[in-house]
């Protein structure tokens, strides 16, 4: 006798078998909890298709953040997603590779010999900025109570084309920006500019090693001879952060002789994005400081916490444990010779495609990968019926995500696009961009030229 299956309610059997379509609008609230449950295919599915919409991340030449990563580390982060990292008694593995990676990288940014690097992960470059933005502030407000003097006055000079996460760590923690505009061809901070604004106010200077407006070092060495030369003058002692989101990723492997790091001695601490050039998906980033004594003590707090008193200092507390994981496979699975590989090739690829770009015509090269593997063009002065934004629009077509903007203060009449190459974006890739970027300029070179309002603000076009 054949065995009877219980049967699910009617209501249950019809919602699982109805065409999609017939669960949207009114009968799926979007603003609200519906009334009861759905099937999880069916809500599986709803959103599915909704996302679609997304742009296709591998064709998203806007973002720095990592893309792709190799099956083997997915496997992996899909084995820790449950796991909370803050939870070190319980998870103690996982905090073991938290601190191997912080060794890693205090090792790889040459940090002074010592029994433990001192760092921590983060969600990302934007907090790990901001912690060692709260380092210097605090170390300059010890310094200056031991000599009697006041500390309600604190500042920080950086260059005006830093993350936005710097102004609001100046915003939040009572720290005014002394930010040094673009000039002319100068897009970023530079060692005079820098040493001008400083005082006996300033915490510090940020330094950018690779710029998100263009690809572009700042000249970090340069930066910290200048504010050598100022305290043999002054007596005034400046410490730098070089906010490394992206080249503190990938200067070691493909400049090594590049001096940005520990190896200057005024640089205090670095901040990274593991989920940019660190090649795993967001979001992880990292935060190490020169020594113990960059890191004032009174900034880490201990926690009695299921079952163990542990350190923390970090603007979040529960996170999970995948990326870091996911950091320490790329770790053990590259080692130093396979990032070299991944970020020359990266750099090969950015070069070889401005310079194609650049062989097209209206294109006029702001940089050319030849740094970060990140390109910025703008149009030649006499192109004046189309626009950046143009290119940018039609290339969306296709499916292209390449990001047009405006420079900021002193440069608004720049706009440029720019192009962010990393793992996953090939030659082959390359060819079909550029071949894209081919068939859309004979449409946009035809386009009349627009007529301006004088009485109107008019916009710019390269």
């Amino acid at each position: 006798m054949p065995l009877a299956h219980p049967k699910r309610p009617t209501h249950e059997r019809e919602l699982a078998l109805a065409p999609l379509f017939t669960l949207e609008g009114e009968r799926i609230p979007r603003h609200e909890l519906s009334a009861g449950e759905i099937e999880p295919d069916v809500a599986y599915q709803i959103i599915h298709d909704e996302l679609m919409l997304d742009g296709n991340a591998r064709l998203n030449l806007a973002t720095f953040v990592t893309t792709w990563m190799e099956p083997q580390a997915e496997r992996l982060m899909m084995e820790c997603f449950d796991k909370n990292m803050i939870d070190k008694d319980e998870y103690p593995q996982t905090a073991e590779l938290e601190m191997r990676c912080v060794s890693v990288l205090g090792r790889l940014w040459h940090a002074p010999e010592a029994d433990e690097e001192t760092g921590c992960s983060t969600t990302g470059s934007s907090e790990a900025a901001m912690l060692g933005g709260l380092a210097l502030k605090r170390r300059w407000q010890q310094r200056r109570s031991a000599e009697g003097k006041p500390t309600d006055r604190p500042n920080v000079v950086m260059g005006i084309n830093v993350q936005v996460c710097w102004e609001k760590f100046a915003n939040y923690w009572d720290v005014e920006m002394r930010l040094v505009p673009m000039d002319g061809d100068r897009f970023h901070l530079s060692a005079d500019t820098a040493v001008e604004l400083c005082d006996e106010n300033t915490i510090g200077v940020v330094a950018v090693l690779g710029s998100t407006f263009d690809g572009s070092y700042e000249p970090v060495a340069e930066i910290c001879a200048a504010l050598d030369d100022l305290e043999a003058r002054t007596g005034i002692d400046v410490p730098v952060h070089v906010d490394g989101a992206s080249g503190a990723f990938v200067a070691p492997f493909v400049d090594p002789e590049l001096e940005w790091d520990f190896r200057l001695q005024r640089v205090a601490s670095i901040n990274a994005s593991g989920h940019k050039y660190g090649l795993v998906y967001p979001g992880v980033g990292w935060i190490v400081w020169r020594d113990a004594e960059a890191l004032p003590e009174d900034l880490i707090f201990w926690v009695n916490y299921l079952g163990d008193n542990m350190p923390t200092f970090a603007l979040n507390f529960s996170r999970p444990g995948a990326q870091i994981v996911a950091q320490y496979y790329n770790f053990l699975r590259l080692g130093f010779d396979g990032y070299r590989k991944v970020h020359v090739y990266a750099r090969d690829v950015a070069t070889t495609l401005s310079a194609r770009i650049e062989e097209l015509g209206p294109f006029r090269l702001i940089t050319r990968g030849d740094e970060l593997p990140v390109f910025a063009f703008t149009l030649k002065p006499e192109i004046d019926n189309f626009t950046v934004f143009d290119v940018s629009n039609a290339m969306r077509e296709r499916g292209w995500q390449v990001p047009a903007y405006t420079f900021p203060e002193k440069r608004t009449d720049l706009a440029a696009v720019r192009v962010v190459v990393k793992r996953g974006f090939s030659h082959d890739m390359a060819d079909l961009l550029v071949n894209d970027l081919k068939r859309q300029l004979p449409r946009l070179e035809k386009q009349p030229e627009p007529v301006h309002d004088e009485t109107s603000a008019t916009g710019f076009h390269h």
